[in-house]
C-alpha cells in the first residue's frame, strides 16, 4: 500500500497553521501559560483543517527564499491580529484593576507566574469572568471564525496592506480605555461619594473615628457594587467580541 501526499496542499496547510499559531500565541485565553505549547500547536493544526478546501486553491512558494518570506508574513499577520485581540479582550480586566484602585484592593496585588504580571484581585477576577462569558456565549467561535475568514481576504502569497493597521490599532487602544472606563467609572462615582461622606462625617463628629470605619465600609461596598455590576458584563463581552471582529476585518482589508 502506497500513501501519496500532495506536497503543495501540505505546504499550504502548514503555512496556514503558522498564521493561526501566531494568533494563538498572543490572543487570550489561548496565550495563557497554563495551556501547554503542544496543545497550542495541536489546536493550530486542527483549525487549519477547517480551511483546507480554501487553502488547496491558493498558490504556495516555489523556492526556499519565498517560503521563508511567506512564513514570516504569516507570523506577522497572526501576531498582529492576536495583539489586537488581546488588547481589546483585556478591557474587562483593566476595568477590574481600576475598581481595585478605587476600592483599596490594590494592596493585595500579587505576581502571577502564568502571565508574568502583577495581577490585582478584581483585575484577575474580571479576566477569568470574561473568559467564562466568552465561552458561554459562543464568542470564541465568532472570533476564531473571523480569523479563519482572513485567509479569503489575505491569501498565503499575498502581503497584507498594512497602511490600515495603524488606524485599527489606534482605534483598539482608544476603545480599550473607553470601554474600561465605562465599566469602572459608575463604581468610581459611588466610591467618591462614599469617601466624601466619610470625610464630612469625620469633620462633623471626630469622636466617631470614621477613619477606622472607612476600610471595612469600602470593602463591603466594593463587593456589593461588583456584584451589582455583573448583569452588565455579558453585554460588555459581546461588544468587545464585535470590536475584535471589526478590528480583524479591518486589518484583513475586508471592512
Amino acid at each position: 500500500m502506497t500513501l501519496t501526499i500532495n506536497g503543495v496542499a501540505l505546504l499550504a496547510y502548514l503555512l496556514a497553521a503558522v498564521r493561526i499559531l501566531g494568533w494563538i500565541a498572543l490572543a487570550p485565553p489561548f496565550n495563557s501559560k497554563s495551556i501547554p505549547n503542544m496543545a497550542k500547536v495541536t489546536l493550530a493544526l486542527g483549525l487549519s483543517f477547517a480551511i483546507a478546501p480554501t487553502l488547496a486553491k491558493q498558490p504556495v512558494p516555489q523556492n526556499s527564499i519565498d517560503l521563508v518570506v511567506v512564513a514570516l508574513t504569516q507570523v506577522l499577520i497572526g501576531a498582529a491580529m492576536g495583539f489586537v485581540t488581546q488588547l481589546l479582550f483585556d478591557t474587562i480586566a483593566a476595568a477590574g484593576s481600576i475598581i481595585d484602585v478605587l476600592g483599596g484592593f490594590q494592596v493585595a496585588a500579587a505576581f502571577d507566574p502564568l502571565s508574568f504580571n502583577v495581577n490585582s484581585v478584581f483585575g484577575k477576577f474580571h479576566s477569568q469572568l470574561a473568559v467564562m462569558l466568552l465561552f458561554a456565549s459562543g464568542g470564541h467561535l465568532m472570533v476564531i471564525g473571523g480569523l479563519l475568514k482572513t485567509f479569503e481576504f489575505v491569501p498565503l502569497m499575498t502581503f497584507p496592506d498594512i497602511t490600515g493597521w495603524g488606524d485599527a490599532m489606534t482605534t483598539a487602544m482608544s476603545m480599550f480605555f473607553s470601554v474600561a472606563l465605562q465599566i469602572a467609572l459608575p463604581l468610581g462615582a459611588v466610591f467618591f461619594i462614599t469617601d466624601l461622606a466619610l470625610a464630612l462625617l469625620t469633620k462633623v463628629s471626630p469622636a466617631l473615628n470614621a477613619m477606622s470605619m472607612m476600610y471595612p465600609a469600602k470593602i463591603g461596598l466594593t463587593l456589593l457594587l461588583v456584584g451589582m455590576s455583573f448583569p452588565a458584563l455579558p453585554e460588555a463581552t459581546s461588544r468587545i467580541t464585535d470590536l475584535i471582529m471589526q478590528a480583524m476585518n479591518a486589518m484583513a482589508g475586508s471592512g
